[in-house]
């Protein structure tokens, strides 16, 4: 589906997470998926992803068989151990008996079917997938962090440990232990087997080997058998092993290469892991990772100088390495070339040649969301990518050499990459924008660290664009041709000075409001866009508005009230269409997922004394199921968008047409930014949360629209499902009082408060954080490398028995654990055991109070206390050694009353005792954590100060202590209440603290402290009733808690607030901001008692509009009057009428909600019944003309676009009554020409809509006796004017055409009715126009036959019927001027198309000359015959045939050109056939029909000869 893709990057620290098989196929784990790339010499093919796991990829391995190429296996996080059919894409066997998380996985060259795992805890488990047996042992109750299979013995497997020790064990052997390998004294990265048997000569060092090793030449004595094994390990050397000797040979330190001028330091284990591989057929040759990225040769048969050779040190001098430490490596041969792939940290996955030691290619990848793509308007080609792991790619699209020739930027940048944009006229300049909020500019071009401005957002920059500069930037002579833009999550918009980034950035929201003269508090906004031209600035705004503003003072022009969810995207139209029109397009997407597209052109050119609000759009796109994060015009086609969203795809519109051109969907997750490819007019990228940018051709996809989505759907039932708290009585949350302001109402989704991909929700934040920076489930770069000792012995596992198959070897049967994958039970994620079912204990009766003991208060003095009861011969002794020292001292010398074993002497003996024995009692109640008490004996002693100083300290203060300071005094007491507030906020104690805060009388201290931690309520309720109403303080309060609510939704609450400080016009937004009818109705009302007019009738027009979408007709009206909306009122009641006069003839299927009396169908016509409606209800009569002009005027004002066959029948109908509504009012005023303009609008909306039922009905309606009813409009028009005589022309001809398939159907066969697709009783579409399918169809139903047409001689339609329907259609529809019109305007479309394929064609570097089986068509197919010529057509020709046909266009007269007219070749088709089956006596236009077929009609004679 994709032609190119920057995949998730590899894994980290993982042993063996990628591997390469013999036909040159790369498999790695990314995140949890594995990525599959066709390597080949020149360049990386992405063939695409296998996916299936949970959670991290944490090992992959290709089967090393022949014919066993497309098998790999795969371990993940999820303990699970899966084998592929890379071709299938399918898991072929599984398996989750491990309990803890592998660690390591090989698959054996021996044994065809077995893989080997291993896991943190020493768990080796042999797992035979054909079969699905499972052997498990565990050799040693250590941390396995790799193991390798042995290509010479079948059941031999090496393992590497956590703490150094490598271990080669018997698996045919219950895993007993063949050697035991030390040397290595830190965890082993990896083993690599060397691939040839024996052990050949290698050189080596005495120190290398064993005992009583000798220099020179290490190999194995005659009739020994080995064979070598490889092993690097954290503590930086590299170890070969003699399977023979069960001992080391080889020791290999890593060299210490300068990297970036700095030598790496042997004593400081840095960041390192070393890891080996021994190539294929090259048993004297290793090749390991070093400490910065740099890979290694070793030959091992060469001395310590030659032994090591450096990959990708050119003789140029260039560094071709990675710049981080390398994690996996993996060879294969491709085209007799062997190559070596490595993946690293930097996020890099690199390709060498390991005959000329150079780096073949390097694919980038990708560690974070793809928040952002920006396409140079300068460098053709140069695409930047903003990704979540803090770096900038600008990938060269373009290179023919490289087909991902990037460069990373990282300097300057410390989170997340969410916005870029590069400069309009300079092809270095990127700007960037952070999730910190930083903005700077990058110079591509140079590696100097980023220009930052000082001027941060205070969260997640959403937008960035460059735009002319506004004031006061914009004054003086000396000033940027551009400004930086920024929009950041605070909803504030700053303008930079390019020039001087070290300048305070600019705030746009006090231009808007000075310029506009607005005082009240503006939307939060959330995104913008300049026109190309750089003459009006469009944002966003959190409440779903668009302002259009022109620059540079920022007058507001417009502002368009269509979404009802924040604002995600927006977009201009480019400026180099052909039609003036769609330069003023804007499309914007929100929350809700529809795109809609406003034609701005008359409020941008004709801007009003006062903006004016749009709520109709010119195309609303409707597909998506989710929110709309991105969206792009196309530079090469008109009216061509891309949108994509969190649906996961990504959808091209023909926003012209209102259709779906085609979708992507070769995403697994949502899309976050979208661009369309300058160059290519076919190829779009796309990024999203997958961690990955994809490159796609909008031809080669098989699906029109987007997917349903059944995932939104079930989120939103999950979100609904949420239960509405309701507080005393039945009150409603938000009517209850809450700390933190909690309560009101809740939004039906999180989106609210969301933004793009970057402007998203916290979840997808964390998703992002768990995925890339908290472990190393997807190489984040805070991964930790450290794991804890797997030390304990599996207890208690339970053994499960599975019948073998006979394919199972001897050793295998009975020995160790078996398990079946059917039987193996469920594991809880993340590293969770799961645990049996515990029996609930039974509850203990509870004892009555009578029999309950009082407890016993403790004493302040246990230790004196406890020397008080000891036996009686103890107690006695103490009496008379107290005695003896009360009167004879001297002779008592051991004896010190109040302490040590005379403690309890204290109480009876001096003050000196007294201190003595409370020291020793202050210092027990310390050491047993009972500081109360030990403030209390302080507090007894006179300590007060002493005692309050030591709670203070200890954090141990409390309410006691608190009363009892003021003993100590003023300043102490102050001090303690102040230590004791910071102590009740540590313990969330917040509403006490600021009570004891009041007690000091520190107030606004109390209210900063509850307003810190989100305590409104108390604190407003604490500021109102000590300050002044107008207080600042409680003004900030009302301010403060209004955004927190609004923030979290909580509309109706966060009115109130604003309304307390005399915000009016602030209240009735947030209230409005739910968007559904309830709050706007309530809004509208808000605002129109608080005075604000222009805001009132926006939410009154709004609220009505959806009424009128739900056919809920009655509140409709109501809200309308209510706010004197009389004009909308007169179009919403023609729009019911119309709605109820069509319902009885099929063309509305619904069933209103309500509706009024007065529109019941009746006998009476429609215009009559709609002038009688509005004189009774509304007063609207021709003796007002005022209020006549009145409502044209605003009604005219109103955005009615052109329709399309797409567009919904509710929109479409009220598109119609407008024009119905312009028609009533211009008649009422005398204007007959207007009135028949207005009414053909109607008409021929019916019929552009391929509606043919609608217009054909809407004629019936508004000229009920067909053209006797059109005549009596004809009589008020001029009859010198040409103007209104083509209007009534291309009225006659509807009228005509109606008449006319009308009367061909009522005497058409059924056979044939069948066969186009029409039936009289629902003609949903128009007329087949494909009549040569249609003649074909008519000849093989034998309708040539005269006989079988004898339907037309039938009672319902006469033959003097059909004689005048013939003649009037001849006279008013077989136009020959229109007939030349229509011909040219098909050649020119025809020729368009050509010039369109040819440019496409040469840009992708095919033939310019189509070949003959190719569907170009000749653009002669709908000329005249004098204009055609043969042959194919070169670009020259073909701009020379436009030409011609668009000064034939060009020559016509203006009043053929104005208006709609129906098709006169297709009608000149149906006369000829109706013709053969009237009278001959009867005159008929048959002859000026085949005139015109044959002159204008070429390609349809044939079809015409069939029925002839």
């Amino acid at each position: 589906m994709h032609e190119r893709l920057l995949p998730a990057s590899p894994n980290w620290y993982c042993s063996r997470c990628s591997d390469t098989n013999t036909k040159g196929i790369l498999g790695f784990g990314a995140r949890n998926s594995i990525y599959l790339v066709q390597v080949t010499a020149a360049s990386p093919i992405i063939l695409g992803e296998l996916s299936g796991h949970k959670e991290r990829v944490s090992g992959f391995v290709f089967s090393p068989h022949l014919g066993e190429e497309n098998t790999c296996a795969s371990t993940s996080d999820d303990k699970t151990v899966k084998i592929w059919d890379i071709e299938k894409r399918v898991v072929v066997s599984e398996h989750s008996a491990h309990e803890h998380t592998i660690t390591a996985l090989d698959w054996s060259p021996k044994e065809k079917m077995l893989v080997v795992t291993g896991d943190e805890k020493g768990v080796v488990m042999c797992f035979w997938h054909n079969s699905i047996n499972i052997h498990s042992f565990m050799p040693q109750p250590r941390a396995i962090f790799c193991l390798s299979c042995s290509p010479h013995h079948e059941s031999h497997v090496a393992i590497g440990y956590k703490d150094g020790l490598v271990a080669v064990i018997d698996i045919s052997k219950k895993g007993a232990m063949i050697h035991r390998l030390r040397g290595h004294d830190d965890e082993i990265h990896a083993l690599a087997w060397c691939s040839q048997p024996g052990e050949a000569g290698l050189y080596s060092r005495p120190e290398d080997g064993g005992e009583g090793a000798d220099a020179g030449v290490a190999g194995t004595q005659a009739g020994e058998e080995g064979c070598y094994l490889a092993s690097g390990s954290r503590d930086q050397t590299l170890r070969v092993w003699s399977t023979a000797k069960g001992k080391g040979v080889m020791t290999l330190k890593l060299p210490f290469l300068k990297r970036r001028g700095v030598s790496v330091d042997p004593g400081v284990k840095e960041r390192i892991w070393l890891t080996v591989h021994w190539p294929k057929g090259r048993p004297t040759h290793l090749v390991s990772s070093c400490f910065g990225g740099e890979l290694v040769l070793w030959d091992l048969t060469k001395s310590d100088k030659q032994k090591w050779s450096v990959l990708g040190s050119s003789a140029d001098g260039s560094n071709q390495n990675h710049s981080r430490i390398v994690f996996n490596l993996s060879s294969t041969v491709v085209d007799n070339t062997e190559l070596l792939i490595s993946t690293s940290m930097d996020r890099e996955i690199k390709c060498w040649s390991l005959s000329s030691l150079e780096c073949c290619w390097s694919l980038p990848t990708l560690g974070g969301f793809v928040y952002a793509l920006s396409v140079s308007p300068v460098a053709s080609g140069m695409l930047a990518v903003g990704v979540g792991d803090n770096m900038i790619r600008v990938w060269n699209t373009l290179s023919l050499s490289r087909a991902y020739d990037t460069r990373l930027f990282w300097q300057g940048i410390r989170s997340k990459v969410t916005a870029l944009a590069w400069h309009p006229a300079k092809e270095a300049q990127l700007a960037f924008g952070t999730d910190d909020g930083k903005v700077g500019i990058y110079d591509v071009f140079s590696n100097k660290p980023p220009q930052s401005s000082s001027t941060y957002h205070k969260r997640t920059v959403y937008t960035l664009a460059w735009g002319p500069p506004l004031p006061p930037l914009s004054f003086g002579g000396d000033k940027p041709s551009y400004s930086l833009y920024s929009c950041g999550g605070e909803g504030i918009i700053f303008q930079h000075d390019p020039w001087k980034l070290t300048a305070d950035a600019l705030n746009i929201d006090k231009l808007i409001c000075d310029t506009n003269q607005i005082k009240h508090k503006l939307s939060p906004h959330t995104d913008f866009s300049w026109k190309p031209d750089g003459t009006v600035l469009a944002i966003g705004n959190e409440d779903g508005s668009i302002g259009v503003f022109a620059a540079p003072s920022l007058k507001q022009l417009c502002s368009v009230e269509q979404h009802h969810k924040i604002i995600n995207t927006l977009r201009w139209h480019h400026a180099h269409s052909s039609c003036p029109d769609l330069h003023a397009l804007l499309a914007s997407g929100s929350s809700n997922a529809i795109v809609y597209v406003h034609n701005l052109r008359s409020a941008i050119e004709s801007p009003a004394e006062s903006p004016i609000t749009i709520t109709e759009a010119f195309r609303s796109l409707e597909g998506h199921t989710a929110k709309i994060t991105g969206m792009d015009w196309s530079p090469h086609h008109d009216g061509r968008l891309v949108t994509v969203g969190y649906d996961g795809t990504a959808q091209v519109w023909n926003v012209l047409k209102g259709e779906p051109l085609c979708n992507y969907r070769g995403h697994r997750g949502r899309l976050l930014c979208v661009q369309w490819s300058p160059v290519d007019p076919e190829r779009l990228w796309t990024g999203g949360d997958d961690f990955t940018v994809h490159e796609w051709s909008m031809t080669k996809q098989e699906h029109t629209k987007p997917p349903k989505g059944k995932r939104a759907q079930q989120l939103k039932a999950k979100m609904k499902k949420k239960k509405k708290l309701t507080g005393k009585g039945g009150m409603r949350i938000e009517d209850e009082a809450m700390a933190g302001g909690g309560g009101g109402e809740e939004e039906e989704e999180e989106e609210e408060e969301e933004k793009k991909g970057m402007k998203i929700t916290p979840v997808a934040e964390k998703e992002e954080a768990v995925a890339v920076e908290a472990t190393p489930a997807s190489n984040g770069e805070g991964a930790g490398e450290e794991e804890d000792e797997g030390e304990d012995k599996d207890k208690g596992k339970g053994r499960v028995n599975t019948p073998l198959t006979p394919a199972v070897p001897e050793w295998r049967r009975g020995s160790g654990q078996t398990y079946a994958t059917a039987l193996a039970p469920d594991r809880l994620q993340n590293g969770e055991k799961a645990t049996a079912p515990v029996r609930k204990e039974e509850k203990k009766r509870e004892k009555p109070e009578a029999s309950v003991r009082k407890k016993k208060q403790r004493s302040l003095l246990p230790l004196s206390t406890s020397m008080d009861h000891r036996p009686k011969e103890h107690l006695l002794r103490d009496c008379i050694t107290l005695a003896s020292y009360t009167h004879a001292r001297d002779d008592v010398g051991e004896c010190v009353p109040g302490s040590g074993e005379h403690i309890q002497f204290g109480l009876f003996s001096d003050r000196e005792a007294l201190q003595r024995m409370l020291d020793e009692e202050e210092r027990g109640h310390l050491e047993g954590g009972h500081y109360e008490s030990m403030f209390t004996l302080r507090l007894w002693r006179g300590q007060e100060v002493e005692a309050l100083k030591l709670a203070m300290d200890k954090g141990e203060l409390n309410d006691h202590l608190i009363a009892m300071a003021p003993m100590a005094g003023y300043g102490v007491w102050v001090e303690v209440v102040e230590a004791y507030v910071k102590q009740l906020c540590r313990q969330d104690q917040h509403l006490k603290a600021a009570a004891h805060l009041l007690s000091i009388g520190k107030f606004y201290d109390a209210i900063s402290l509850l307003k810190t931690h989100h305590f409104y309520r108390e604190a407003i309720a604490m500021a109102k009733a000590r300050l002044r109403p107008d207080d600042p303080v409680l003004v900030d309060l009302y301010m403060t808690w209004a955004e927190q609510l609004e923030k979290d939704g909580h509309y109706t609450a966060g009115a109130k607030c604003y309304l307390a400080v005399g915000r009016d016009f602030d209240a009735a937004k947030i209230v409005g901001r739910k968007g559904d009818a309830a709050s706007l109705q309530a809004a509208a009302t808000l605002a129109r008692v608080s005075g604000h007019r222009e805001l009132s009738r926006s939410f009154a027009l709004r609220c009505a509009k959806d009424l009128a979408a739900a056919q809920d007709w009655r509140p409709a009206q109501e809200v309308l009057l209510q706010e004197g909306l009389s004009s909308t009122s007169l179009l919403f009641s023609a729009n019911e009428l119309l709605v109820m006069r069509l319902s009885p003839v099929g063309v509305v299927t619904w069933s209103p909600t309500s509706t009024h009396d007065w529109s019941v169908p009746s006998a009476e016509d429609f215009l009559q019944t709609v002038g009688g409606v509005w004189q009774r209800e509304f007063g609207m009569c021709a003796s007002s003309p005022e209020s006549l002009r009145a409502a044209v005027e605003e009604l005219g004002a109103m955005e009615n676009p052109e329709v399309t066959a797409n567009v919904p029948l509710k929109q479409l109908l009220s598109q119609v009554a407008l024009d119905v509504s312009l028609g009533m009012l211009s008649w009422m005023l005398g204007d007959g020409r207007a009135a028949l303009k207005h009414f053909l609008h109607a008409v021929v909306r019916g019929f552009e809509a391929t509606n043919f039922t609608l217009m054909s009905e809407l004629c019936d309606i508004l000229f009920p006796q067909g053209l006797d009813s059109l005549t009596q409009y004809q009589k008020a028009l001029d009859p010198s004017c040409a103007d209104s005589a083509a209007v009534s022309r291309s009225l006659e001809a509807f009228i005509c055409y109606k008449n006319l398939y009308r009367t061909w159907w009522a005497g058409t066969p059924q056979g044939l009715r069948l066969s186009t697709g029409k039936d009289s009783a629902n003609l949903n579409g128009p007329p087949e126009t494909d009549l040569n399918g249609l003649c074909e169809q008519s000849y093989e139903n034998g309708v040539s036959d005269t006989n079988g047409s004898a339907g037309l001689d039938s009672a319902a339609q006469g033959q003097e019927e059909l004689g005048e329907v013939l003649l009037e259609v001849g006279r008013r529809v077989l136009s020959e001027p229109h007939a030349v019109l229509q011909a040219n305007q098909r050649a020119v479309a025809e020729v368009q198309k050509q010039v369109s394929t040819l440019v496409q064609m040469h840009s992708r570097g095919l033939e310019a000359q189509p070949s003959s089986g190719e569907t170009l068509l000749q653009s002669n197919q709908d000329v005249p015959s004098s204009q055609q010529d043969g042959g194919d057509r070169c670009l020259p020709s073909l701009m020379t045939c436009m030409s011609e046909h668009n000064k034939a266009i060009a020559d016509l007269p203006e009043h053929v050109k104005k208006y709609p007219f129906p098709n006169v070749v297709e009608c000149c088709i149906v006369v000829l056939y109706l013709s053969r089956n009237a009278k001959a006596s009867l005159t008929l236009p048959s002859h000026d029909a085949l005139h015109l077929l044959q002159k204008y009609g070429a390609p349809l004679q044939a079809a015409w000869q069939k029925l002839t």
